[in-house]
């Protein structure tokens, strides 16, 4: 479907704000003709013109384009601690959305036949069940670790596509961006490497789990229920079974040590496993653990732990040849693949690039240079 600019809410944007079209088309850089077309319906803004319209008038995506939610992306943000995300936010991740539409085709064939969860609920019972149905077909028993393998190996036979990126440890709003773009049935998932390790797993999980239930992505219910089925997913019942008998037997002070021997041991954060044995002793009705949760995350915030970009890649930045291996290999990633089908069919340049994987001009070109060869 054809998209175009909301012509009401962009007059009553530039009434709201005292704004004349000409002041406008200087504001994000275009000619008054430019925004003369848009208003005609004879032309749409180009993705990272769409951002600076969208900024300058305060207006959501959804406010300031007119499109069918056929067409239309849906987002969700794996926000930071105490992020708050802004329309800014979603009318920049949208542009990317609509941005990543003329690379569908280049992609390899997807998985006809997916899994779906189709009566999402977080009742701690049916969580379990869900996690033991998804165990029992990855092969992975009930008290052993899931290993990022399995999970990874998941998005490619659910339609989804991983997009590793290193967006930085702090600067970002978010820690992962999903993108699902329902007329053509892909999501792209952008996962930021530059995280540590015991939250990774996590952050995996959870943007799987969206991937079961395409319908609740964008969603608070959706976010809930994707918290929820990861952790547990994690750690089971069978698991925080053990640790909770370990854990209420040990010494005053204790119950941390045995907390954290069980985090590391299914590499995953003290946080999931505390919350897990939390949710397991409430079920039982049994008594709570010492421990409390602040100062579970006392302990938690104060230990930085290495980065998943520091464990892949020595130095820092790779090389633009390491990392797109490491997308293609490690996360089994067709995303950079069908870039470069899409750069050698379509002559398409790195600004491309630097758009859709919101990264800078120089490591736009020396991956665009790569994926050219």
């Amino acid at each position: 479907m054809r998209k175009a600019i909301n012509t009401d809410a962009l007059h009553a944007a530039l009434a709201g704000r005292g704004l004349t079209q000409k002041q406008l088309a200087d504001s994000v850089g275009v000619s008054s003709q430019a925004v003369t077309n848009w208003l005609k319906g004879k032309d749409f803004p180009r993705p990272s013109t769409l951002l600076k319209l969208a900024t300058t008038l305060r207006l959501g995506f959804d406010q300031l384009v007119q499109t069918s939610d056929e067409s239309q992306p849906v987002i969700a943000f794996r926000k930071k601690a105490g992020a708050k995300t802004t329309d800014t936010h979603v009318a920049k991740a949208s542009a990317i959305g609509m941005l990543l539409k003329p690379l569908v085709p280049y992609l390899s064939e997807m998985q006809a036949l997916r899994t779906f969860i189709t009566s999402p609920s977080t009742d701690y019972s049916k969580l379990q069940i869900a996690a033991s149905q998804t165990r029992t077909r990855l092969g992975i028993g009930e008290q052993a670790e899931l290993g990022y393998e399995q999970l990874i190996g998941e998005f490619r036979n659910s339609g989804a596509v991983l997009v590793p990126v290193l967006w930085g440890a702090k600067q970002r709003h978010e820690n992962a961006l999903h993108i699902r773009l329902p007329q053509e049935d892909v999501t792209f998932i952008f996962l930021n490497l530059d995280t540590r390790l015991e939250d990774f797993k996590f952050w995996i999980a959870h943007e799987l789990v969206h991937v079961y239930t395409p319908k609740l992505a964008g969603t608070n219910e959706g976010e809930d229920f994707s918290d929820a089925l990861a952790g547990t997913l994690l750690f089971p019942k069978a698991c925080a079974e053990v640790a909770y008998r370990e854990a209420i037997q040990a010494t005053a002070g204790g119950e941390i040590a045995v907390l954290q021997k069980f985090a590391v041991e299914h590499t995953i954060s003290l946080n999931t496993v505390y919350q897990e044995v939390k949710r397991y002793a409430q079920f039982s009705g049994l008594p709570a653990l010492h421990v409390t949760e602040q100062t579970i995350h006392r302990i938690r915030n104060s230990d930085h732990g290495p980065l998943v970009s520091a464990a892949l890649f020595d130095p820092i930045p790779p090389e633009p040849r390491r990392y797109i291996a490491a997308c293609e290999h490690t996360f089994q990633s067709d995303f950079f693949a069908a870039l470069r089908r899409m750069i050698h069919a379509s002559g398409t340049g790195p600004a491309y690039v630097q758009q859709v994987l919101d990264c800078s001009r120089q490591d736009a070109h020396a991956l665009h240079e790569e994926l050219r060869r």
